[in-house]
């Protein structure tokens, strides 16, 4: 490896972690306005002009809250948990493009760490070692809040991770490849979440509850296990948890948009390739304030619902759009590309039937309750 290619890599690298935390900052900040404006209120607005020093002012505060380690915990585990959340978080995003490529002083720089040819692998992966860090904070806890807490992270990414597999695996038969690169050149002519809507939603509710977010927010639900796995956290070993959560909102966000919305593909992109990672942040920004609107809309739902719609709505959908995503390039490679708008269209009517059945069950559960 030559130093100019070290220095690339290195530089890059540090962009995209840096970036990451100072989003991670400023989400919490668009959070916090966004949910007022939905609820009729004002939002930050006292530390910096339009109360844009808040992230700051609470970093600090963080830093210098006070730590408690309860007595009976398992020391070791209980400092690496936070560890083992935080950092696939920001590994995960090292295969995500957020441009094609720019010339600068001399050399082409393609925007992305690294192109895997399994880079939807790589994906899932990282993504299933994020559990491990909140199933062992809640082990390490020694707490029975914090252990159900973990019991029930473990249960629920389990179960949603299959609907988010299936999704990665629509998007891997759209694109013919597993390499995000590709993926996203494919969708050129047409986004893959035109193609297949219903996967694309599907994909973004399995991403809801695989970063624990409202109404899938079940193993931090404050009202029952007093914040969950993270109880017996405090100071800067909570703050990890904190930033580890909004660090995964925007690279789900970032992943889904790659998958199904085009990623860094926009006007004029191919003639000024500086305008790609700007319109992957927009369409980032454009899916963090769908997961901020569903917070503020939607109540938290139970436990067992939670599960049940994994197993009995999510999975079987899920194979089925898959099922539909197959055929309808298998009808366009034999008969010619108009066939692959049956995609869609099969696709759509799979999702209402879905929604008519959980309505159906809805309305016959009121009724045994009356």
């Amino acid at each position: 490896m030559s130093w100019a290619l070290f220095w690339e890599w290195l530089i890059k690298s540090l962009v995209l972690v840096f970036g990451l935390l100072g989003g991670f900052a400023y989400t919490t900040l668009y959070e916090r306005k966004a949910i007022a404006r939905l609820q009729v209120r004002v939002g930050p607005n006292r530390t910096g002009p339009w109360g844009l020093l808040q992230p700051i002012a609470d970093a600090v505060k963080l830093i210098f809250k006070e730590e408690l380690t309860p007595a009976n915990v398992y020391k070791v585990v209980f400092f690496l948990a936070p560890l083992l959340t935080m950092v696939p978080s920001l590994i995960i995003a090292a295969v995500i493009p957020v441009g094609t490529s720019i010339e600068l002083f001399g050399r082409t720089i393609p925007l992305y760490l690294s192109n895997l040819n399994v880079g939807v692998i790589y994906l899932m992966s990282i993504a299933s070692i994020a559990v491990y860090g909140i199933v062992l904070a809640g082990w390490s806890s020694n707490n029975k809040y914090a252990m159900l807490g973990g019991l029930r992270s473990s249960a629920q990414m389990i179960s949603y991770e299959l609907t988010l597999g299936l999704g990665f695996v629509i998007a891997i038969l759209l694109g013919n490849s597993m390499s995000l690169v590709d993926i996203v050149e494919k969708q050129r002519t047409m986004w893959f979440g035109v193609f297949q809507p219903v996967g694309f939603v599907l994909f973004f509710i399995a991403t809801l509850a695989e970063v624990n977010r409202a109404p899938f927010d079940m193993p931090e639900a404050e009202q029952e296990l007093t914040a969950g796995y993270h109880t017996e956290y405090s100071g800067m070993k909570f703050a990890l948890f904190f930033m580890a959560e909004y660090q995964k909102m925007i690279v789900v966000s970032m992943i889904g948009a790659t998958l199904f919305l085009g990623g860094y593909l926009g006007p004029f992109e191919d003639r000024f390739p500086i305008l790609g990672p700007l319109y992957l942040i927009a369409k980032v920004v454009v899916l963090l304030f769908m997961m901020i609107w569903i917070r503020a809309a939607w109540p938290r739902i139970r436990y067992d619902r939670l599960m049940s719609f994994g197993w009995k709505v999510m999975v079987p959908l899920s194979l089925a759009i898959v099922f539909i995503t197959a055929t309808g390039i298998l009808l366009a490679d034999m008969y010619g590309s108009l066939w692959m708008w049956t995609i869609p269209v099969a696709s759509t009517l799979a999702g209402l039937v879905a929604v008519v059945f959980v309505f159906r069950a809805l309305r016959r559960k009121a009724y045994e309750r009356a």
